[in-house]
């Protein structure tokens, strides 16, 4: 008999949770332990998949409606079901109602996290504390809650699908460009403002390069928080209330012809995109995970350059791309107990970073290859499979 396992989060193809959650339904469709379901109302516009993959997902499409019709018995409004509950929560440890606003409990629950800073307040700590199973996104989570004295936690990293992100023929459509890709929702701890600043440098001295963005999400005025720091011009947006990536970039001082802005793109469609790429950037301030996207590049083989803080720490590993050594310590985002808090990248080594992409191009398609066999041992099969275990081991 497959065991029931309530997915408490979103599922879509244009987030990361949402990506991480439509990975889960896939692997798990044909799992014979478990059989998932969505707490939350599923827009069928917000999953982008082939027919194939999507005549997988339609049994936990139609699982979870019939799920979510039995909200209705929710008595004000609060609803506990005997089943196991993966909730996602946010950097306070705190979880979101399911569809229709009821308040739901799983009987056991394990909260999934991804939080973003080493400073956790006491009431965070005790939530954290009162779940029987805590599933950190990161080594760097992990270290976190145990230096708060969360015991009941374990690392389990996101993974990619190596039949759609792997290392193959490029397309050729950008001609003799040198492509740096930039990828993640615009935030200040996604450090769009370092990259801007760095290729607006790099670019100055290679008319070829052109930077391609895949910045957006369904949370724009996030990209506010990017103002802060001065190393680019403020967030424009337009009319519509959305970033307006082009204009942006020019007033930080890129050249019109020199980015290219991919809009909003669905997870499956990445992998082509991705592997027209010379090098790809990430001077991420702070990863409460291993960074979706850029674990993604790194296994279509492209080389990668990572910032060498928080999350990012579990990709790094012996030439397999590019290393932001140089991590200045972040205002109010400092370490605790001897694990460390955000890292400020160096604009000046990202710079160098891209010039040695440049420069070597036999160099960089080696560390491309072996960031691509870093990550084919990351797989969302691999994933579901840890998930499984730590879920019916409660």
């Amino acid at each position: 008999m497959r065991r029931q396992v309530v997915i408490h989060w979103g599922i879509s193809s244009f987030f990361g949770f949402g990506v991480y959650g439509l990975n889960l339904a896939l692997a798990w469709a044909r799992d014979a332990d478990v059989r998932p379901v969505c707490s939350l109302a599923i827009d069928p516009r917000q999953i982008s998949v082939d027919p194939l993959r999507r005549r997988a997902i339609e049994p936990f499409l139609r699982d979870s409606a019939a799920f979510q019709a039995t909200f209705g018995a929710a008595k004000d409004g609060r609803l506990t079901v005997a089943a196991p509950m993966l909730t996602a929560v946010d950097d306070a440890f705190m979880l979101g109602p399911a569809a229709g606003g009821v308040a739901l409990v799983g009987r056991p629950m394990a909260a999934v996290c991804f939080f973003d800073s080493a400073r956790l307040a006491p009431e965070v700590v005790r939530r954290a504390s009162a779940y029987p199973l805590v599933v950190a996104g990161c080594t760097w989570n992990e270290r976190v809650l145990r230096a708060h004295g969360v015991e009941r936690v374990t690392t389990i990293l996101q993974g990619i699908d190596p039949t759609l992100f792997h290392p193959a023929p490029r397309l050729g459509v950008l001609g003799d460009r040198f492509a740096v890709f930039s990828g993640g929702k615009l935030e200040r701890r996604k450090g769009q403002d370092i990259v801007l600043a760095a290729f607006r440098r790099f670019a100055e001295r290679r008319p070829d390069a052109l930077l391609v963005t895949a910045w957006h999400s369904p949370w724009p005025q996030m990209a506010r928080s990017l103002d802060e720091s001065g190393l680019a011009a403020a967030v424009v947006f337009d009319g519509d209330g959305r970033v307006d990536v082009a204009a942006w970039a020019q007033a930080s001082g890129v050249a019109a012809g020199q980015v290219l802005d991919l809009g909003p793109v669905p997870n499956a469609a990445l992998p082509p995109l991705l592997r027209e790429m010379d090098v790809a950037v990430f001077p991420n301030r702070s990863e409460g995970g291993t960074n979706l996207v850029a674990m993604e590049c790194m296994a279509c083989g492209v080389p990668t350059i990572l910032s060498a803080n928080t999350g990012h720490l579990d990709l790094i590993g012996d030439g397999n791309g590019y290393v932001l050594e140089r991590q200045a310590a972040v205002p109010g985002q400092e370490g605790v107990d001897g694990v460390g808090g955000w890292g400020e990248s160096d604009v000046d080594e990202v710079v160098e970073r891209l010039e040695a992409a440049y420069a070597d191009r036999e160099d960089a398609r080696r560390r491309g290859l072996r960031g691509a066999e870093t990550l084919s041992k990351l797989t969302w099969a691999r994933t579901a499979d840890a998930l499984k275990a730590a879920v019916l081991a409660l």
